[in-house]
């Protein structure tokens, strides 16, 4: 498709209390012009809770309930079964959730409500951190990004939220970006027309979190997936399916760039370069990164 073919309504209205650049914001627009004003969205504690913009306006034109912070599959859950009650199987529901309130504090009731087969997205803005709380690491902060819990840098690698999920066996779950809106718009669509649990996270790069202007936030998802970072994929039906770039970077048609080339850009890994250049770590991320893609080559091709 092309960019032209999505809607031109908006359902993302002026006054938003985003950051400049806010990731979130792009994702936003993308889910509403896919979904349509025919849905429902539970939100946590996260940045789009402040995003909303302060009561008693608001920058959504759709009907929106807040939550708290582990509460956003459950309450989708709950949201659910009322309109299923009613007979009004015409309403999507969305949970939309942060990284944190997906990775952590939130995964027992997205594992719950799953398993329960609740016919519902869920979707997950992931900006790698805690990012409306300040800066805190996440199960999804990446290994040595400085956060305001991790000062020297994190010492564990991030976890797999995707594998997670597709233990799961649901109907759908997919991997999109920011940096790419006719794939995220189309996975969106995809999930909409489907019954059943379907998850999609999309990676939102911070521009305060990850320390760089926000000029750039596009360029710095465009760089998580062409370095491998992160992969554009679709899980349906127990088969997964790579996409765009992510699909060539699977078959070595063409060769990352390489992982460094995402991280010099992000002041979260400034002491990685400064006093002097961490050869070291910088290997054990891209060999990290290295070994993500040969799994998947090995259990996907």
């Amino acid at each position: 498709m092309a960019i032209k073919e999505i809607p031109t309504e908006e359902c993302y209205m002026p006054g938003s209390a985003a950051c400049p650049g806010c990731p979130a914001t792009m994702a936003l627009r993308i889910v509403f012009k896919a979904i349509g004003k025919k849905m429902m969205m539970i939100v946590p504690a996260c940045c789009t809770a402040v995003i909303e913009s302060m009561h008693p306006n608001t920058s959504f034109n759709i009907p929106t309930m807040n939550i708290a912070f582990e509460a956003a599959a459950a309450g989708a859950s709950g949201v659910e079964a009322g309109l299923r009650k009613q007979g009004k199987d015409d309403i999507t529901v969305v949970a939309w959730a942060g990284d944190g309130g997906t990775y952590d504090i939130g995964i027992q009731a997205l594992s719950g409500a799953l398993e329960r087969n609740t016919n519902f997205i869920y979707i997950c803005y992931n900006n790698q951190i805690y990012s409306n709380t300040g800066i805190q690491r996440s199960g999804a902060t990446p290994y040595a990004a400085w956060t305001t819990t991790t000062v020297g840098g994190k010492t564990e690698y991030r976890k797999e939220m995707g594998e997670i999920i597709q233990a799961h066996h649901i109907p759908y779950a997919a991997q999109a970006c920011i940096s790419y809106p006719e794939d995220l718009y189309k996975k969106i669509r995809k999930a909409k027309q489907m019954k059943g649990p379907k998850y999609i996270e999309i990676m939102a790069p911070c521009p305060p979190g990850w320390r760089f202007g926000m000029e750039r936030t596009v360029e710095m998802g465009t760089l998580s997936v062409e370095t491998g970072a992160w992969a554009l994929y679709e899980f349906e039906n127990d088969e997964i399916k790579f996409n765009g770039i992510s699909k060539l970077l699977l078959e070595e048609k063409i060769k990352p760039k390489p992982i460094e080339d995402w991280i010099k850009l992000q002041g979260r890994f400034r002491h990685l370069f400064i006093p002097k250049k961490d050869v070291k770590k910088l290997q054990e991320i891209q060999d990290h990164t290295n070994q993500i893609w040969e799994r998947y080559r090995k259990c996907y091709l």
